[in-house]
């Protein structure tokens, strides 16, 4: 789970000078409980760092299920006890915290399920297109993917624009002299590319928008040239819940989306409060 400072600044944010409606409408010391609820069908995520607010409030908490867990529609996944202002204090930002990360999750666990009834081998991945790392690279696990780079700091991933500045080659070299700790990534968009990388000791080669039909060539070639068992091949770019399964079934290790975190469905969740005291 990220730390308690990294959660209280979303809601520092949502209520940098306090709940005012809250402060004028319920009495200080009105104690409540109250339910969050799931409202469909998928996997839940961020029950820990909603559990983590709450508490971190004085609310007491009772988790009713745990993250990862596949939820039904009217499921009750937490239960709060405690001061009413703080508990309505939480509500918005941990129901956004549980929502973007149960879509997440919901959506990785279905990739998976599409890509492991061809091909259990290949991996769901997800990529840097966030602004929420830390709980949306917690959301892919929790769903059963990769996270893929958490930073720029993790590996090295060498890219078009660099590309663009150093020859395929010549980068490959200057990456591997840098560190004998970091994986070698590559990004290429043509075969001939894609053989110069395998050949000059790149550890992962991305296939970036490419279809089947030229992945398969890909491969093939690196087979010819008793080079397909030297690197780990993944796929990228104009991938869709739709389409998946056409890769999944290629002879390749990873599938990367970027769609997983940059353009995420809201999980439906809500809180009710059930009584006050």
């Amino acid at each position: 789970m990220v730390s308690i400072n990294y959660l209280l600044r979303f809601l520092e944010e949502d209520a940098p000078f306090g709940d005012v409606t809250s402060e004028a409408v319920i009495p200080e010391d009105l104690e409540a409980e109250a339910v969050i609820i799931a409202k469909q069908d998928g996997v839940i995520a961020g029950l820990e760092e909603a559990k983590a607010l709450f508490e971190h409030l004085g609310v007491e908490v009772e988790l009713k299920a745990e993250d990862g867990d596949a939820v039904k529609n009217g499921n009750v996944v937490l239960k709060l006890k405690g001061n009413a202002r703080k508990i309505l204090l939480v509500e918005r930002t941990a129901l956004n915290i549980v929502g973007r990360m149960s879509g997440i999750a919901t959506q990785v666990r279905r990739l998976m399920e599409k890509v492991g009834a061809v091909n259990p081998n290949v991996r769901v991945a997800g990529t840097r297109k966030t602004l929420l790392k830390p709980l949306d690279k917690r959301a892919i696990l929790i769903g059963g993917g990769e996270p893929h780079r958490f930073s720029l700091s993790d590996a090295i991933l060498i890219k078009d624009n660099h590309l663009a500045l150093v020859p395929l080659e010549e980068a490959i070299r200057r990456a591997k002299a840098f560190s004998i700790y970091k994986v070698v990534e590559v990004e290429v968009e043509s075969l001939e590319d894609a053989l110069k990388a395998a050949k000059a000791g790149a550890d992962v080669i991305m296939l970036d928008n490419m279809t089947p039909e030229r992945i398969e060539e890909v491969l093939e070639a690196l087979k010819r040239e008793g080079l397909r068992e030297k690197v780990k091949i993944e796929v990228s770019g104009g991938i869709t819940e739709e389409n998946i399964q056409s890769y999944a079934k290629l002879d390749i290790d990873v599938i990367s989306l970027g769609a997983l975190t940059h353009s995420v469905k809201n999980f439906d969740v809500s809180l009710e409060i059930l009584k006050g005291d």
